[in-house]
């Protein structure tokens, strides 16, 4: 039993976030600028090109020896994980890697993050064309319209961050995000639980 308990633990390096600079580079326009507008262009979407995979990244730092989720804020009330919709045939670790690249990367070489994507920690589907998603596959469901995975992505011990500028980065801490569906949403809200089983070492 001990030795299944320590199989099932993930050891995670966590560095203070005064440690990770950031900066600005070019916006990046949402598509929709609705949640209606957004069911919408998903069901055509769904239409041309079927299930609908999408990736998102678990980067973690620490303030005071308590971890916080790096998370991206658009407008004042609208708050996700970096991450987003994967091409045809790409695999969900490569589609990662771009989106993080794409969301969080400087520009210029020199401060390019290697992303390491390691534990798949939530598994999210989408039985309809509504906002609500599930943390399993429901029984009625013989053709969800969405997947949304969830990857840990540990970061280096320091590193340039760089945001469009029509975003913030907000690192929350997880007694914030506990029970807290109402401003963050249930998938966000779910992290601390999903994030129980790792364990940090801080530095």
């Amino acid at each position: 039993m001990g030795a299944d308990q320590q199989r099932m633990s993930v050891i995670i390096d966590l560095y203070p976030l005064d440690n990770f600079l950031a900066g600005q580079k070019p916006a990046q326009l949402e598509k929709d600028t609705s949640v209606e507008q957004r069911m919408e262009r998903m069901k055509e979407n769904y239409k041309q090109r079927g299930l609908r995979r999408h990736v998102e990244g678990i980067l973690l730092v620490h303030a005071h020896n308590h971890p916080h989720v790096l998370l991206l804020q658009i407008g004042t009330s609208y708050f996700k994980l970096p991450g987003g919709r994967l091409r045809e045939g790409e695999s969900e670790v490569e589609g990662l890697r771009r989106k993080l690249t794409s969301k969080l990367s400087p520009a210029s070489e020199e401060y390019q993050i290697d992303w390491q994507v390691t534990d798949l920690l939530s598994t999210w589907w989408r039985p309809n064309f509504e906002t609500v998603m599930f943390p399993y596959m429901p029984p009625h469901m013989s053709k969800p319209k969405e997947v949304r995975k969830q990857f840990l992505v540990p970061l280096p011990e320091k590193c340039v961050l760089a945001v469009p500028k029509n975003l913030k980065l907000l690192a929350v801490p997880l007694f914030e995000l506990y029970d807290n569906a109402h401003r963050y949403g249930p998938i966000i809200a779910s992290l601390p639980q999903v994030l129980s089983r790792i364990k940090f070492r801080y530095h």
